[in-house]
């Protein structure tokens, strides 16, 4: 294989500049993009989607450890770029010009893909909530996902914890969560206000009998007046005071010290 060209210079050859209303903030570091490469393990003959990948930083990273990378993005400018860098992996870099909120990636792949993606800021959460919302079991092997550090400590937080809510109860319920590394906001560039965090999450049995749509439900009143009791924030969810009572849940209790496993035993008690 030919030597790569530094990534900056790929940037200036082709004028790029991170977006900010695209929430873009691009990663030089070859090092650093190899380690979050090598997050999802052995990915050598493996499928990757990639969601917005810029000039391609991470997406050489995940070539040179071997993948085979389907990536979207929505910044037509950066399509060139990666058209090169494709010429250097023959075969190995499928470029879909699109937005990955729109794309209907499930049809891209015939097995199951890893997600590996330095999202942008402004869609991170929508695409994790639509893939974890998706039927299970889900379309997709792992998820290893750049977020701000905020976003990162609520998808893993445990109940008791500030940051516990809908998100960790979403994100928990029937797959596994772990922050797998940090990533200082001096990385970047531009650099962003905020810290910013890698979460690897892998799928998981769903718990038998429950909906998804009774969870969300049960979560969304609990946790929209987290500071009350359960027996008031839930007053309004049909059949759940008495469910509280067959399970033996305090009603007194706040939603944020509701394990997951206690919300998805309400959550099949209302299914």
């Amino acid at each position: 294989m030919t030597e790569l060209p530094p990534l900056r210079e790929v940037i200036k050859k082709y004028g790029l500049s991170a977006s900010k209303a695209l929430g873009q903030n691009f990663l030089f570091d070859h090092q650093l993009l190899a380690r979050i490469a090598k997050v999802p393990g052995q990915i050598d003959g493996a499928e990757v989607f990639e969601v917005g990948p810029g000039p391609g930083g991470l997406t050489r990273a995940l070539l040179e450890g071997g993948a085979r990378v389907t990536a979207v993005e929505r910044d037509r400018r950066c399509i060139p770029a990666l058209e090169e860098l494709g010429g250097y992996f023959p075969d190995k870099l499928r470029v879909i010009e699109g937005d990955a909120l729109e794309v209907d990636a499930p049809a891209l792949f015939a097995g199951k893909p890893h997600v590996v993606a330095n999202l942008p800021y402004n869609v991170g959460t929508a695409l994790l909530v639509g893939w974890l919302s998706a039927a299970w079991e889900p379309w997709w092997a792992s998820l290893t996902l750049m977020f701000q550090k905020e976003v990162a400590d609520r998808i893993v937080a445990a109940p008791g914890s500030e940051a516990y809510g809908r998100l960790a109860v979403l994100a928990q319920w029937r797959s596994t969560p772990r922050i797998a590394m940090g990533v200082h906001r001096s990385a970047f560039t531009p650099p962003p206000k905020v810290m910013s965090a890698v979460v690897h999450i892998v799928p998981a049995a769903a718990p038998d009998g429950v909906k998804l749509k009774t969870l969300e439900g049960l979560t969304g009143a609990a946790f929209g007046q987290r500071r009350k009791m359960l027996r008031q924030s839930l007053k309004g969810v049909p059949g759940a005071i008495e469910a509280m009572e067959t399970l033996a849940i305090d009603s007194s209790r706040r939603a944020e010290t509701v394990t997951v496993e206690e919300f998805v035993a309400l959550a099949k008690a209302l299914s």
